[in-house]
């Protein structure tokens, strides 16, 4: 028998929302020169575009486009899963993901209400199964920059580069790990939890060497979800 996966929480508000694209807009301005620099790297290393644009399913299963920097190679196919050392990945690709920096366009996406800074990652149309319970508690929830599952899965290319078949164990494991902790932590979170979300996500992107995922949990996990996932 399924447990159910009903987030029974309503949507952030109108003030939330305002809250989050002024925080947003002002990330914009504060970050610009960094922003300015990342594209400039982007662009002398492997030209335009610099930025990439991905479809996405967001609230209520509507589509939306994504912004990232490019990080890889221009015109090279390949799986839609990245795993930790894939050839496409450019040297300053590397860098920017190891920080995060290639996320920081997404503040647009904000700003534009498409996203909030907290939220479930949003998809790629492939792998949304909307007929499934816990796409359907996720597919409530606005999408956004971070979450619980964003922060405590950090690692995730490292952890997809030791699958035998990453796409397979995305899929099985990990997506559905992710989804249960989207859940668990949107029937408990609060403004407060969020901004602390927020300032753990950002500490952990300037120094990622000091990643505790067992921390995290403590910090965040709803009551009784507190021991960290097997990372």
């Amino acid at each position: 028998m399924l447990m159910s996966t009903n987030v029974r929480k309503p949507a952030p508000g109108p003030a939330r929302e305002l809250f989050d694209r002024a925080a947003a807009a002002a990330g914009l301005v504060v970050l610009s020169p960094a922003m300015l620099a990342a594209a400039a790297a982007v662009w002398l290393e492997d030209g335009f575009p610099v930025l990439f644009r991905q479809v996405r399913v967001g609230c209520g299963n509507q589509p939306f486009t994504l912004l990232k920097f490019r990080s890889m190679r221009r015109s090279v196919g390949g799986p839609r899963i990245t795993a930790g050392r894939d050839s496409r990945v450019t040297a300053v690709g590397r860098w920017l993901r190891k920080f995060k920096l290639d996320e920081l366009p997404q503040l647009w996406n904000v700003v534009r209400g498409e996203m909030g800074l907290v939220g479930p990652r949003p998809e790629v149309p492939e792998y949304v199964d909307a007929s499934r319970p816990d796409w359907q508690a996720v597919l409530e929830l606005r999408p956004g920059i971070t979450d619980l599952a964003t922060l405590l899965y950090r690692n995730e290319e490292e952890i997809l580069a030791s699958a035998a078949d990453p796409e397979r164990y995305y899929r099985e494991t990990l997506l559905p790990a992710k989804l249960a902790l989207n859940v668990r932590y949107a029937r408990a979170s609060s403004f407060w939890s969020d901004l602390k979300l927020i300032l753990l996500t950002v500490r952990y992107s300037f120094v990622p060497a000091g990643f505790d995922p067992a921390a995290v949990t403590r910090a965040l996990a709803p009551s009784g979800s507190r021991r960290a996932p097997a990372l």
